[in-house]
Formats: structure tokens, C-alpha cells, sequence
């Protein structure tokens, strides 16, 4: 990977790591149309390493729900556990919410399906195409009844199962989520901010073990151009992405899904055309 390229690559990550429409997904079209090798330990590492300085975004622009305690009463009746976790609640609900994809991201990424699922366009295709179709709908489907701001351990968890889904290549993260919110009764607005701060530990976690995996297997790619690469990426995911996070919850808030459902459609149809009549989205040598 070049300069360019990894600029290119940190914008589209910024850009689409919290609209629904897959930032993963649209990341390996991008190094597919620029040439770059797929199924190199490196590039598969900096898929997932540069997506965590698109969420730090998150931690800079909520600094204050990160950095700050609950010291409100806690309910009447609290046993002293409850009154511990009253303080700690936001920590709290975070960690019931990662708990479903540690678990599946570690079997995914054990079994080799995780490394596969990257080097598909076919399957990012498939998925961008079917979740815009799902998105068209979703807003009536589960924007019914009363609508609550109010997050509890059960609601975490039941989110933190949608995430799992977000494993396949083209899915979204942020999609499954919110929507995991919704169905849950949140307000759009409400289910993207904890889709946000989920992201944190889930992105923190994943880009961890990469790194381990990385050093563990072969230091070779540790040299001064790939962790520049990996800097430079970082920096721009995280610039750009605090720029798209403002404008998509004020979007999502008003308009919902539907734009994005559209937009997945028609990207992902014409990547299954151009592979079913036989075109490379190679586009660089």
C-alpha cells in the first residue's frame, strides 16, 4: 500500500464506519478497485486497525458520557452491588453489550471464516443488497409504540446479539445495532449513540487482537512505511469521521433509513452485475 491509497482508504473508513451501509464492506471494494492485494495478513490487519481511530471520534466528541461518573441517588432499595453499579452504569452496560461479539468474533476469527468473509466482494455484494432492502422497510417495522432514551442491561445484551451480525462483510455495524436499538424501542437517535459508544470496546477489542496476531505470526511487516501506513490511516478515519458521525444523527433522526436502504441497493447491484458478466472491479495495477 502507498500513501494514496492508504488516504483514500482512511477517508471511505471515516466516512462509513457509523452510516449503515457497511464501512468494512465498502473498505475492501475500495482496495479492490484500487489493486491492493487481498489476503495479505497486513491488509487485513489495517481493515480493522484504522477503523479504531474512526471510533475514537466517539470517545472525543462523548468525552464527557466516557470520562464522567453517575453520583446520582440510585434507586431506592439498591442492594450495596446495585449501588456500586449505579455509579459505574454506563461501563456497565457497555460490557453486557460486547459480551455476544467477543464470544462470536473470537469462534469467527479462530475458525478462519472471519479471514475468508474479507477477501469476498461476492458476499459484501450480497449483503449490501439485501440489508438496503431490509432498510427500506425497517423504520415502519420498528418505529411503533412508545419510544424510550432509557438503556438497561437487558436492552444492552439484546443489542449487543445484533452486533454479532455485523461479522459478515457488508452487514453494518452500525445498522445492526441501531436497528438492534429499535427493536428494542429506543429513538433512532438514542439507538445510534449507544450503537457509538458500543463501538469502542467492540473496535478496541478486535484492533487488539490483530495486533497480537500480527507480532505473533511475523514481525516482517513491522517495518517503518506499513506502521506510518497504519498512523497516517488512523488519523484520517478519525478526523473524517467525527465530521460524518455530527451530520448522520441529525440525518438519521429525521429522515431514518430509507436513503441509505437505496444507496446500498444500487452500490451492490453494480458490483453483482460487473461479477456476473465477468468484469474485475481491478480498476489499478
Amino acid at each position: 500500500m502507498n500513501w494514496i491509497e492508504t488516504i483514500i482508504i482512511a477517508i471511505v473508513e471515516g466516512l462509513t464506519e457509523f452510516l449503515p451501509v457497511s464501512s468494512t464492506g465498502h473498505m475492501i471494494i475500495t482496495q479492490n478497485l484500487l489493486g491492493v492485494p487481498q489476503g495479505d495478513p497486513f491488509v487485513h490487519a489495517f481493515t480493522f486497525i484504522i477503523q479504531f481511530g474512526a471510533i475514537l471520534s466517539v470517545v472525543c466528541l462523548y468525552w464527557k458520557r466516557f470520562f464522567q461518573l453517575d453520583y446520582s441517588p440510585a434507586p431506592e432499595g439498591s442492594n450495596a452491588w446495585q449501588k456500586f453499579i449505579h455509579k459505574f452504569r454506563f461501563y456497565w452496560l457497555l460490557f453486557i453489550g460486547v459480551i455476544p461479539a467477543v464470544v462470536i468474533g473470537l469462534l469467527a476469527k479462530k475458525s478462519g471464516l472471519l479471514d475468508w468473509l474479507l477477501d469476498s466482494v461476492l458476499v459484501v455484494a450480497i449483503m449490501l443488497v439485501l440489508g438496503g432492502i431490509f432498510m427500506l422497510f425497517c423504520d415502519k417495522w420498528f418505529n411503533k409504540g412508545k419510544e424510550s432514551n432509557e438503556v438497561d442491561e437487558k436492552k444492552a445484551f439484546k443489542i449487543g446479539l445484533y452486533q454479532c451480525i455485523s461479522v459478515i462483510p457488508g452487514v453494518s455495524r452500525s445498522m445492526a445495532t441501531i436497528v438492534g436499538g429499535m427493536t428494542q424501542k429506543l429513538t433512532r437517535k438514542k439507538a445510534a449513540e449507544f450503537s457509538f459508544f458500543l463501538a469502542v470496546p467492540t473496535m478496541a477489542g478486535a484492533t487488539l487482537l490483530d495486533l497480537l496476531d500480527l507480532f505473533k505470526e511475523d514481525t516482517a511487516w513491522a517495518t517503518t512505511h506499513n506502521i506510518s501506513m497504519l498512523l497516517l490511516g488512523c488519523v484520517v478515519a478519525f478526523v473524517v469521521a467525527i465530521l460524518a458521525m455530527k451530520w448522520f444523527v441529525a440525518f438519521l433522526s429525521k429522515y431514518g433509513f430509507k436513503a441509505f436502504g437505496v444507496y446500498r441497493i444500487i452500490v451492490g447491484g453494480i458490483i453483482l452485475v460487473l461479477m456476473l458478466t465477468g468484469h474485475s472491479l481491478i480498476m489499478v495495477d
